[in-house]
């Protein structure tokens, strides 16, 4: 028991690190009447076939409310996880169902969660990195985006439910790989629905493996490892799903499947897998996990180092995880499966290392 709260306590706690920034504003800006258009790819319900059409993004009339982080000076060389806590700027309950981010240079990952602070923080600070999803009594992800300019769109009649004059807490992983200081602003621009239109609250389910030890100038694959989903989920339809991975990446695969035996149904496989710009793939119709089922994944990298790699917050590390949004909302986790201490499942909030973490 001991060796497994101490693998948990530090492998889930740096395996979960993404990051946050500087500076932030947050006022409202015409969300106009338009709507915007985004390149996705979408599954016609047999398994991701590839195809890339366009589509108006689900931008309605009315307000967005814009969080800007930064801008702030990062130093060459500099690695960093820091956050701000700002008023997101409704007055009234919104539900969310369209959230663009322009990361900018030198951001690995950015998170934005809705909050249950009430004291905004508005200059960048050290931070826990993925605090509020095994917490979810502080608040809960709304949106993980890791390209420089990306745009998340839910499901019509789908919505992130917020509070009248919502916190919202930014997480900015930054890393300066060049050998000058840059300048390094973010913005995430949330777009509200249409009251009326509102059927269904949208949440998300974050999966992975700590198992990483790559050897030095060689392939390497992790999995197909199985991870059974909580019951709670039996009805989650999942229509958005993406893959991570570090600087060695080269692949992330998903499946649905009835049990650990199961080849199970492929639901994301992006060809090119670019870890520094990962895929999005949108699901239309949206899939189910088979009852009593669960996830299968599979992560590739190629180390061109001299030096094994192994699990961690790092960009010099590695990482196997994917996230999926859905619907109808039952709460955020995020969960793991190792073969580490005998081989163990679980997902914070829940599981008996959550409270060692929190």
């Amino acid at each position: 028991m001991a060796a497994m709260r101490t693998f948990l306590l530090l492998g889930l706690a740096s395996a979960l690190a993404l990051g946050c920034g500087d500076d932030g504003t947050s006022t409202p800006v015409d969300g106009g009447g338009g709507g915007m258009d985004s390149t996705i790819r979408v599954d016609s319900g047999g398994g991701v076939d590839g195809t890339v059409m366009r589509r108006d993004a689900n931008v309605m009339p009315g307000d967005c409310f814009e969080v800007v982080f930064g801008p702030i000076t990062v130093p060459s060389g500099q690695e960093r996880t820091q956050c701000v806590v700002k008023l997101l700027g409704n007055t009234d309950p919104i539900h969310v169902n369209h959230i663009e981010n322009d990361l900018g240079t030198s951001s690995h990952h950015m998170i934005l969660y809705r909050v249950a602070d009430t004291t905004e923080q508005p200059d960048p600070f050290d931070c826990s990195p993925f605090r509020e999803t095994l917490n979810p009594a502080s608040g809960s992800p709304l949106v993980i985006s890791q390209t420089e300019h990306d745009t998340l769109d839910l499901r019509p009649g789908v919505g992130f439910a917020l509070d009248a004059n919502q916190m919202v807490r930014m997480e900015m992983h930054y890393i300066n790989t060049t050998p000058a200081e840059v300048t390094l602003e973010t913005t995430s621009r949330v777009c509200p629905m249409p009251e009326a239109d509102f059927m269904y609250a949208a949440d998300f389910l974050f999966v992975g493996t700590p198992d990483i030890d790559i050897p030095p100038r060689a392939s390497h694959t992790v999995g197909p490892r199985y991870f059974p989903i909580p019951a709670e989920y039996a009805d989650a339809q999942f229509f958005a799903i993406t893959g991570h991975e570090h600087h060695w990446g080269t692949g992330v695969n998903v499946w649905t499947a009835t049990s650990a035996s199961d080849p199970g149904t492929l639901v994301y496989d992006p060809e090119p897998f670019l870890w520094d710009e990962p895929e999005t793939v949108y699901h239309d119709p949206p899939f189910r996990v088979p009852a009593g089922g669960g996830f299968k994944f599979e992560c590739e990298w190629f180390n061109d180092s001299g030096s094994s790699v192994g699990f961690g917050e790092s960009a010099n590390d590695e990482m196997c995880f994917f996230w999926a949004y859905y619907f109808p909302g039952v709460g955020s986790k995020v969960c793991f499966q190792t073969d580490q201490a005998g081989g163990t499942t679980g997902c914070c909030p829940g599981h008996f290392a959550c409270g060692f973490l929190l």
